[in-house]
């Protein structure tokens, strides 16, 4: 079983949605640390959240 490192996963979700991607999170600490960070980035992003996890879409291309 390959156990992923938090913190790495959460950056890789970040880099993505930063990049105009969505990212998918299932895990409760995981869509509380991406909101988080979100917030603190001012990225424009809406959430669609779910029964079994969280969809994180981009509102518009982020500048870099």
């Amino acid at each position: 079983m390959l156990i992923m490192n938090r913190r790495r996963l959460l950056e890789d979700k970040l880099n993505r949605i930063a990049n105009g991607q969505t990212a998918y999170a299932e895990s409760a600490e995981l869509i509380r640390l991406l909101k988080r960070e979100i917030k603190k980035r001012n990225l424009a992003v809406y959430m669609d959240e779910t029964d079994s996890g969280c969809w994180f879409i981009p509102t518009h291309k982020q500048a870099q």
